[in-house]
């Protein structure tokens, strides 16, 4: 049997991603934390951001695609903003400045789908402002308004 034969029987196929590790998708500028699956063209992860939190404007040269599932998130891409709600699909073009923060109200959940021609990943706009967006009160060790 070829190595080539032999992947093949071994690939996973099926995912559970309520079983799947928990790894942060969103890099250092976001709070997006949830599993990662990758193929060989496409990586998709399962995102949560809690409450009052998430990325600063960032950019990567790969494309990517959010459809919310739950929650409320403030959304800005290529400088247009919008209130998006769960059933909402989100296209984010290659290269495009973009940012999302879940509403202080609830939690969101977000099926994130992006090629593999980058990371999973970006890089700040800002490179001189580390670190998530936090809504004032829901900074790390605050339980929120």
């Amino acid at each position: 049997m070829s190595s080539e034969t032999r992947q093949e029987k071994t690939r996973k196929y099926y995912y559970r991603l309520d079983e799947e590790e928990s790894v942060n998708v969103g890099g250092n500028y976001s709070t997006a934390q949830g599993p990662l699956v990758q193929g060989d063209r496409i990586q998709v992860s399962l995102a949560h951001k809690a409450a009052g939190t998430g990325a600063k404007p960032h950019t990567h040269p790969n494309e990517q695609f959010n459809y919310l599932l739950k929650g409320k998130l403030k959304a800005v891409v290529d400088g247009v903003e919008q209130l998006v709600t769960p059933g909402t699909l989100i296209h984010i073009p290659a290269n495009a400045v973009h940012a999302t923060v879940a509403t202080t109200d609830e939690d969101v959940v977000f099926l994130a789908i992006k090629d593999m021609s980058w990371g999973i990943a970006g890089v700040a706009v800002d490179q001189n402002d580390p670190g998530p967006y936090y809504e004032q009160g829901f900074e790390p060790g605050k339980k929120g308004k």
